[in-house]
């Protein structure tokens, strides 16, 4: 790998309108109220985390379909312009389709596979962990897009270093640091 690659781990997720219910703190023989709209429409943040620096890049759609995932090999480029770009992903089918790979071969983005049902070992996998337990867990949003909106802002109100630090990357364990 050259000295000035980027090297970035990615992974999306799905935020639903309909929030995940995780336990809550109540009185003793009381049920928690977590207010519910019945709909349940979705966003699907596409995100990025270097593993040198913690600079974080997001992209929102609608869908998880390759076109989506090509969208963001392009922004990917955009903002690195003309940096060689090694990418640690996991084999999701927006991610193989030949399509997605052919146009990362064109931008020059190199693809790593990481090993199949290995989320522990993607940065990003752990962020979205963080997002669903402090913005999404028993919070109802008005909109779909006030949801993404939060998700997004929290992920850029983390310093480098605290982005590092949950992603895991920091960690004396951290199974790349060595690289």
């Amino acid at each position: 790998m050259e000295p000035n690659a980027i090297l970035l781990f990615t992974d999306w997720t799905i935020l639903r309108m309909f929030p995940p219910l995780r336990y809550v703190w109540a009185w003793r023989g009381q049920q928690a109220d977590v207010p519910i709209t019945g709909e349940n429409a979705k966003r699907v943040l596409f995100g990025t985390i270097n593993l040198r620096t913690g600079h974080r890049i997001l992209l929102r759609t609608k869908r998880v379909r390759q076109e989506d995932f090509q969208a963001f090999l392009r922004e990917l480029r955009r903002r690195y312009r003309d940096r060689p770009i090694w990418l640690l992903l996991d084999q999701a089918g927006c991610h193989v389709a030949a399509k997605s790979r052919a146009l990362a071969a064109r931008l020059n983005i190199q693809l790593v596979w990481l090993p199949k049902q290995s989320p522990q070992l993607n940065g990003m996998d752990h962020l979205w962990k963080e997002v669903k337990r402090n913005v999404s867990a028993n919070r109802q949003y008005r909109t779909i897009d006030e949801h993404a909106q939060q998700a997004e802002e929290w992920i850029y109100r983390l310093s480098p270093r605290q982005a590092l630090r949950k992603a895991g990357i920091l960690s004396e364990h951290f199974w790349l640091r060595h690289l």
